[in-house]
């Protein structure tokens, strides 16, 4: 009973407002700690929920976003010219968690990102 009341409690917590994801991120793709790999990404997220920007390097296509249940999230879709890269990652805190699948390349990676230095 007290377990059903906290998960119906985090589901209705408000998701933060799309604002918070909008603007330029440092994505971490390091595999290895001592060396590190990172990329920019720039996001704006729109009223209509599409998702625009760019991802390492390659503009975001078909971009969504959705704010519910205390999360908000991104999926979208870029390319390095090969074959297609399929991205979701969720704002957690101060910072985003996502995983993209390099479908052609047949690998996932796993990463985090943070908002650039000043």
């Amino acid at each position: 009973m007290i377990l059903s009341a906290l998960i119906l409690a985090l589901l209705q917590q408000p998701a933060p407002a799309p604002s918070a994801l909008d603007g330029a991120w440092t994505v971490d793709l390091s595999v290895k700690a001592d060396e590190p790999y990172t990329r920019p990404m720039h996001l704006v997220l729109a009223a209509d929920g599409t998702v625009t920007g760019d991802f390492y390097q390659s503009d975001i296509e078909a971009g969504r976003w959705k704010a519910q249940n205390g999360r908000l999230c991104v999926s979208f879709r870029t390319t390095d010219g090969v074959g297609p890269y399929h991205t979701a990652a969720c704002l957690v805190g101060d910072h985003v968690e996502g995983q993209t699948w390099a479908e052609k390349r047949n690998f996932v990676f796993v990463w985090n990102a943070v908002r650039p230095a000043p």
